[in-house]
């Protein structure tokens, strides 16, 4: 079983300045290259503290020259907001900095508040990234290739800096069977998130992926199913809250921007609650939290449910202490990962 972290990289404090986020960013990414983890995953938001990361393509470029081994991935460029050219150029970039180890993780946006500031239509995103899929696919299988869409044109083009990596591994991200059939049909993998569900709702994200890649005649080992989760590791249920709290601020964010109702004071976005929102003690025990037996039986059971290739954790999630966030990820290798890795081969575990 592959484990990575993923950063958001958002900034609850109003005191704290992009400066520290990244470099502590930048640290967690250099533990988990010295802790073995296999990819660390940066996202992508624009306008607001939910993401201070306006290019998780930088973020690749930079910790490319810090780090040995992992891989480092955007989760996720968000296409819609590019120009195609421009970006697939940027794409094989990052990719040859870090000497192949790129893993590009694709989006087609949600937040009509960046939407707007781009001044590109939201209702476009997945003609447009459908689009942008196409280009990608031929800017990096040709020499010279052309584009005639309804949303991007381009004339006989050659994009000078091409990737180490034949074929780039990329991921489509999101929670539905259009998206994950565009994954299929493009020869993609996918990735997608929990967030604050528990292990139902990533059983039925799971059917999901299955409906979807035998709908497009794909084998479902082509998914190389990739699953982020909120991850924290602690002796007492009230440490555990406090980040469980943590997990529900950065959902009522996103769900609020989903929905173009977010709330500002100030420069600081303002949390509040969404609809069906489940207690925070169910968010406590949906979520990876607790000592490390318990984490380890509740990620036994979210994978046997998701058949995940590949788990990244969000540690370091709201206002959780950037301490706590590395000792959680000492400890889910140290600890965890080897009890998980056991239950799993116990029970004959093979991923999709």
């Amino acid at each position: 079983m592959e484990f990575g972290i993923f950063n958001l990289m958002g900034a609850r404090d109003a005191g704290t300045t992009a400066a520290q986020v990244f470099n502590e960013v930048a640290e967690q990414t250099k533990l988990a290259d010295q802790l073995g983890y296999t990819v660390a995953w940066f996202a992508e938001h624009h306008f607001s503290n939910y993401c201070m990361c306006a290019s998780p393509l930088m973020m690749v470029a930079h910790c490319a020259a810090i780090t040995r081994n992992i891989r480092l991935g955007t989760a996720v460029v968000v296409v819609p907001l590019y120009n195609p050219a421009r970006l697939a150029a940027e794409v094989a970039s990052a990719d040859a900095m870090s000497n192949g180890r790129l893993m590009l993780g694709i989006g087609a946006g949600y937040q009509p508040y960046e939407f707007e500031r781009f001044s590109v239509d939201l209702k476009q995103n997945l003609e447009m990234t459908n689009e942008f899929s196409d280009i990608l696919d031929l800017a990096f299988s040709q020499d010279f290739f052309s584009y005639n869409g309804k949303h991007y044109k381009l004339p006989n083009t050659h994009i000078a800096a091409r990737p180490v990596q034949k074929p780039l591994p990329i991921y489509v991200a999101g929670h539905t069977q259009a998206m994950f059939r565009a994954a299929a049909r493009h020869g993609y993998r996918v990735l997608s998130s929990g967030r604050v569900g528990g292990v139902p709702l990533l059983k039925e994200q799971f059917d999901d992926i299955t409906a979807s890649y035998a709908a497009e005649n794909v084998p479902l080992s082509r998914a190389h199913i990739t699953l982020n989760r909120f991850a924290h590791i602690c002796n007492t249920r009230e440490e555990g809250l406090r980040f469980a709290e943590n997990a529900r601020y950065q959902s009522r964010l996103a769900a609020s921007l989903r929905r173009r109702q977010e709330v500002m004071q100030g420069t600081q976005l303002v949390d509040v609650p969404f609809q069906d929102e489940p207690s925070l003690e169910t968010i406590h025990d949906n979520l990876l939290i607790g000592d490390a037996d318990t984490v380890a039986e509740k990620l036994v059971r979210e994978i046997q449910a998701a058949k995940p290739v590949h788990i990244c954790f969000s540690f370091k999630v709201g206002n959780t202490p950037h301490k706590a966030a590395m000792r959680s990820m000492e400890v889910m290798m140290g600890e965890v990962k080897p009890k998980v890795e056991k239950a799993l081969v116990a029970a004959g575990y093979t991923p999709a």
